[in-house]
This record gives structure tokens, sequence and C-alpha cells, in this order.
């Protein structure tokens, strides 16, 4: 039986910052309250499949589970713009990545009973090192890419947890087929219904089977600094906003989407 990650709360920005890079990743608890998730949950049970936009859709009968796996979804209903820059990990994001920072992602993730444990990886490794080199004490790799999971369920090992390596980040490399690293193995995300975890992308990780009965829902966030490309397939510029979606849009929340000062490379 995996053992639950240890969540701790932080009040403050720096704090959470100091989590991010010394622990891997910063816990929100009670980030939404019951009814935002609720409505999250139903908003995100009605969005439709873009096969364009790299979205996967499924059905139990078609592969054994549902998945349905929706790209940009801050651009399918004005509800996700709320999640661009949400409070407390906003501030996390532009502290961790600059004010300038920008989303480079947003998925509506839902999975169903019977979906398949996921092979431990990271989700980008950008400074491979060696790992006595990685983990001393005098090196620190810049935070690239952190992803925020917000859990719309409360999390059991039945219903498919992510599961963490703590420390992991330090290694240098991606898992490479390990499963522990310095004695540490995968610990589960036993979280709430409406708590958040943000991560950076070095941590090893994965999502594990959905052995119960019931379905998973999670809306996942990526942020990083503004010179990495955002992820908004279809790619050739054949990606549009929705215009009225985009005119419901915050200032620092367009900024969020792209609409940066001119800069280098501009």
């Amino acid at each position: 039986m995996r053992q639950a990650l240890e969540l701790t709360a932080y009040d403050t920005p720096e704090e959470r910052v100091r989590a991010i890079e010394e622990d891997g990743f910063a816990y929100f608890p009670a980030a939404l309250d019951a009814d935002e998730v609720a409505t999250l949950r139903s908003v995100m049970s009605g969005l439709q499949p873009i096969s364009e936009s790299f979205d996967r859709y499924h059905t139990a009968e078609e592969r054994g589970f549902l998945q349905a796996h929706v790209n940009n979804a801050f651009n399918r209903d004005p509800l996700f713009l709320g999640y661009l820059d949400r409070p407390g990990v906003i501030e996390l994001a532009e502290a961790t990545h600059g004010e300038d920072c920008h989303v480079i992602g947003m998925t509506s993730w839902i999975t169903g009973p019977g979906r398949p444990d996921q092979t431990l990886h990271t989700d980008w490794l950008p400074l491979p090192l060696p790992e006595d080199i990685a983990a001393g004490p005098r090196v620190k790799v810049p935070v690239f890419i952190t992803t925020t999971h917000y859990y719309l369920d409360d999390m059991t090992e039945e219903l498919g947890p992510t599961t963490f390596v703590p420390g992991s980040h330090r290694s240098g490399r991606s898992p490479n087929g390990d499963t522990e690293w310095l004695g540490q193995s995968e610990r589960s995300i036993l979280c709430k219904a409406g708590d958040a975890v943000s991560f950076r992308s070095e941590v090893w990780h994965r999502g594990t089977a959905n052995v119960g009965e019931d379905t998973r829902h999670l809306l996942q966030v990526h942020y990083a600094h503004r010179m990495i490309t955002q992820k908004f397939p279809p790619y050739l510029n054949r990606f549009q906003f929705d215009e009225a979606i985009l005119a419901e849009a915050s200032p620092r929340q367009r900024r969020l989407l792209g609409d940066h000062r001119s800069g280098a490379y501009d």
C-alpha cells in the first residue's frame, strides 16, 4: 500500500516559492468551495472534443474506460477564465516565472473506472544533470514550467490519485523505469475536492489506475516563463481565440493568454 504524500499548506508566496524549489510542489487546501467544484464538474462534463485540438475522447465501451481530455479549456467557456489567475496560485506562478509569465495550456480531464496506471514520468526535463551535481546544495535549477491540478473529487487510492516521488526534481533526470529515488518511493496525493497542488515539471509523477466505481475530474493549468511557447493546438495559425470569451477577460487574463508587451524577439 502506498503512503500518502505529506501535504503542508503555506500562507505566503515566498513560502510557496520555497516549497516549489525545495519540495517540488506547493499545496493549496480548499482552493475552491463546494459550489465552484460542482460548477466546474458540470461544465467540464459538457465539453465536446475537438480532434484538431488534440483532444482525446473515448467511452468505456470503446476502450474499457471513459476518458475526456480537452485542451484549451479557457477557450471553451468563460468560466475557465477565472482559473487562469486564481488567487494564491497566480501569485505563486508570477513569483516563480516572472510578472510577464503566461499560461501555456489548460486541460479538462475526466477519467472513468478502469483507467490504467500511467508510467512514472517527468512532464519536461529542461536541464539534465549528473545526479551528484543536480542534488548538490549549491545548484539551483530555475523552475521553467509549473502545473496546477485542481482536484474536483475527494481523492482515494481507488479513484486513481496522482503520485509523486518526493525530491525527485533534484535527480537531474527522468525516472527511466526507476520507481524510487534516494530511498523515496511514490506517495499518493490524497486530498479533498477543491484542493489544488502546483508542481514543477521535473517531479517524477503519474496518474494511477482508477479501480473504483467513480469518475475522476481534474482541471490542469500549466504556467511558464514568457520565453516558453504556449501549447494551443491546432498549430500553424489554425488556433483561434473565441472573441466572445476573450472580451470577458481581464487585462491580467489577457496577458496570461499571450497579450504581452513588446520584448526581445518580438
